[in-house]
C-alpha cells in the first residue's frame, strides 16, 4: 500500500496499472506465486534448495488453490456462487500476513501511552552479515540481544534519561533490492519510569545520542559472538569455512572492532496514533510484497524499488533480474523455522507488560481510554475492512455468503515401495 502512494517512473509501470483496470481486479497483476510457479521447478532442478526453502516455495505456490482444499459459499440474497481456497498461513507468503497484522495491531492498540515515540535502526557491518548467513539463529538472536541490552544500559544512565524504557523490535534481513541486509528497528515510548516510581520524559525530538549507543552495541555485540564461537554454536562452511579456528576468527573480527557501526535515529513519530499508522503498514512485511512485482516473463522479474543512498531517497526505481536471481534472493529472507522476529523488551516485556503498563498511565495521570485511537481513527486505518466484510457479498452488497459445501484438499501420492 505504501508503494502505490509514489510516482511511477515508467512505462512498465503503467503497463501494470492499465492491466489491474482491464481485468477490473484491485489485487496486483503479478504475484510471487507467480513466479515461483512458473520458474520454480527450473530452479529446484538446478540448485540443491534447503528444506525450509522448499517448504516456503510450496506453501507460496499452492496458497489460496484446490491443493489446499477450501469451501463453496453461496448468497443468502442472490445466486451468486464462488469457491474460496485455503490459504497457506506461511509467515513468507505476502497474501497471509493481513489478517495476522490486524490482530498483532489489536493487541498493541492497548499498549499506547500518549507520549512521542522514536524510532532506531541498528545494523551490522558486512563481515558480521557474513557469518549471520551461515548462523542466522545464533547471529540474529545476539543482534537481538546487544541491541536492547544498550538500549536499556543507555536509557538507565542517568547522565542521559535515568529511567526504564519500553520498546519492541522487528528483525529485517533485506534491503529495497532484497540483497541480504540484516537489521533491527525498534519503537521506543519516548520516555520511561525512572528509580522513584515517576515518569521521565526524554527532550523533544531528541531519545538518545547514536554514537554512544553505536559504540555500546558493538562491544556488546562482539562479546556475544565471540561467547558464542567459544560454546560452538557456531558453524563454519562454505565461504567462511576458513574461520573454524579461534586465531582466524579473531583475526577476522579486528576490522570491526576499529569501525563505527551504523545505528541511526529517523524522525520522531510525533504521538501513538502516528506510531500506530506506522505499525499497521511495517511489522509484518515480508521481503517483497505483491504490490512491487511489476512484470514476470521470458524469465525475468521486474520489481520496484527505492535506492536510500540516493539524493533523491523516496523516488520510485524499477531493476529487472533473471527469475532464478530472483527467487535466489526471495529465499535469502527465510527465516530459520521458530524464530521470533518480534521482541518486546524493557517495560513491554511480556513478563510484566501488563502491571507497568498501568503503571505508566497512572503517572501519565491520562486513564486508558484517552489512549485508544477513538472510532473515527480506527475506521479511517481500517476503511477497506469495515467497507467490504469478508463474509459480504460482492454483487448485492446485502447478503451474506453461507458455506454450502467444503472441498478436501489434494492428497500427494503415496511414496512408492522400495523395490530392492
Amino acid at each position: 500500500m505504501f508503494c502505490r502512494r509514489l510516482r511511477r517512473p515508467n512505462a512498465a509501470v503503467r503497463e501494470t496499472s492499465r492491466r489491474r483496470r482491464a481485468i477490473g481486479v484491485t489485487r496486483p497483476a503479478f504475484e510471487l506465486a507467480d513466479v515461483f510457479r512458473q520458474y520454480g521447478p527450473a530452479y529446484r532442478s538446478r540448485r540443491s534448495v534447503a528444506l525450509r526453502h522448499l517448504r516456503v516455495m510450496r506453501a507460496v505456490e499452492t496458497c489460496r488453490t484446490a491443493v489446499l482444499g477450501g469451501h463453496a459459499e453461496q448468497c443468502s440474497q442472490c445466486d451468486y456462487t464462488r469457491i474460496a481456497y485455503n490459504s497457506c498461513r506461511n509467515r513468507h507468503c505476502p497474501k497471509c500476513q493481513n489478517r495476522e497484522r490486524a490482530r498483532w495491531l489489536e493487541s498493541r492498540r492497548g499498549e499506547l501511552l500518549p507520549v512521542e515515540y522514536f524510532h532506531v535502526v541498528f545494523t551490522v557491518p558486512e563481515q558480521i552479515a557474513r557469518l549471520a548467513f551461515y548462523n542466522q539463529e545464533a547471529v540474529y538472536g545476539i543482534l537481538f540481544r546487544a541491541a536492547a541490552q544498550a538500549l536499556l544500559t543507555i536509557a538507565r544512565d542517568p547522565k542521559h534519561l535515568g529511567a526504564e524504557i519500553g520498546f519492541f523490535g522487528i528483525l529485517h534481513t533485506w534491503g529495497q533490492n532484497l540483497l541480504y541486509h540484516p537489521h533491527v528497528h525498534f519503537v521506543i515510548a519516548g520516555g520511561g519510569i525512572g528509580p522513584g516510581l515517576e515518569w521521565v520524559s526524554c527532550r523533544p525530538g531528541f531519545f538518545l545520542p547514536v554514537r554512544v549507543l553505536s559504540r555500546l552495541f558493538r562491544r556488546l555485540f562482539l562479546e556475544n559472538l565471540k561467547q558464542a564461537f567459544r560454546l560452538k554454536q557456531l558453524q563454519f562452511w562454505g565461504e567462511i569455512a576458513t574461520l573454524a579456528s579461534e586465531p582466524a576468527f579473531l583475526h577476522y573480527l579486528v576490522p570491526v572492532e576499529n569501525t563505527a557501526w551504523v545505528v541511526y535515529a529517523k524522525k520522531p513519530f510525533g504521538g501513538p496514533q502516528k506510531a500506530l499508522d506506522y505499525l499497521g503498514r511495517y511489522t509484518h512485511r515480508v521481503a517483497i510484497s505483491n504490490d512491487r512485482i511489476l512484470n514476470v516473463s521470458q524469465g525475468q522479474v521486474t520489481f520496484q524499488w527505492r535506492d536510500y543512498r540516493a539524493e533523491q531517497k523516496y523516488k520510485s526505481r524499477v531493476m529487472t533480474v533473471s527469475a532464478d536471481e530472483f527467487i535466489r534472493r526471495f529465499l535469502l529472507h527465510t527465516l530459520p523455522p521458530g524464530f521470533q522476529r518480534i521482541r518486546h523488551f524493557g517495560f513491554l516485556a511480556n513478563r510484566f507488560r501488563q502491571q507497568k503498563l498501568e503503571l505508566c498511565r497512572k503517572l501519565l495521570s491520562n486513564p486508558a481510554v484517552e489512549l485508544l485511537p477513538n472510532p473515527a481513527q480506527c475506521r479511517a486505518a481500517s476503511s477497506v475492512m469495515q467497507a467490504q466484510p469478508f463474509d459480504s457479498c460482492p454483487r448485492c452488497r446485502r447478503g451474506r455468503l453461507i458455506r454450502i459445501a467444503i472441498l478436501a484438499a489434494y492428497r500427494w501420492p503415496e511414496r512408492p515401495p522400495d523395490s530392492s
